[in-house]
């Protein structure tokens, strides 16, 4: 089971306004995924980074029946869980705290916050979506309330296909998200310059 690691970057919590917590993804590291911080307009957050056990935060594919991934899929909810209540008490409120993941640690943010609907700063998920054999939506509870929520995909990508790219957005949105999909055609397992770019205009509010 998932331990709470986790590895910050940024500055320290009690000296931020905005907090961004960064999911890497399957055989990643948390030093992986905030070497992205340098490419995101992220100068003034505090930044964390939880580190899965054994570089993976469930064992099967994302579209797998839940409980196949179990109990690694709900250790890692809790982890999530634990490092946004953690920051709440140091006064980093939802809606300045942020998310961003990559591939299975960006299936592992959307299930995350849609579970916990609220009004937060943003998300990004790079390559991910909803996690389950099939969308369940009455594990969803909350409201987005105007959450910016990006999500970039390639057409095809050989570990998320791109209809349940497309389902997660529509649950997003049923749920109040303000939701910015861009799917790009035959990219492959990556992210490009141009999702770096929406993120940092749609989710972290730089102008160009």
């Amino acid at each position: 089971m998932h331990t709470k690691n986790i590895i910050t970057a940024g500055l320290a919590v009690n000296e931020a306004q905005k907090a961004l917590v960064m999911i890497h993804g399957r055989g990643g590291s948390a030093e992986d995924i905030l070497s992205l911080a340098p490419h995101l307009a992220v100068q003034d957050f505090a930044l964390l980074a939880p580190q899965a056990s054994g570089n993976s935060w469930y064992p099967n594919s994302f579209l797998a029946a839940p409980e196949r991934n179990e109990p690694w899929l709900t250790g890692a909810l809790n982890v999530l869980k634990s490092v946004t209540e953690d920051l709440q008490q140091q006064g980093i409120t939802a809606e300045q705290t942020y998310f961003l993941g990559f591939s299975q640690g960006a299936c592992l943010m959307l299930e995350f916050i849609t579970r916990n609907a609220t009004r937060y700063g943003g998300a990004a998920a790079f390559t991910g979506g909803l996690i389950g054999d099939r969308i369940y939506p009455e594990n969803y509870k909350g409201d987005f309330n105007g959450t910016p929520i990006f999500i970039g995909s390639s057409n095809p990508d050989m570990h998320v296909p791109v209809e349940r790219v497309y389902a997660t957005a529509n649950i997003l949105q049923d749920k109040h998200a303000k939701v910015i999909l861009k799917v790009y055609d035959n990219m492959g397992h990556t992210i490009n310059q141009d999702e770096l770019g929406q993120v940092n205009k749609h989710i972290f509010g730089t102008v160009e």
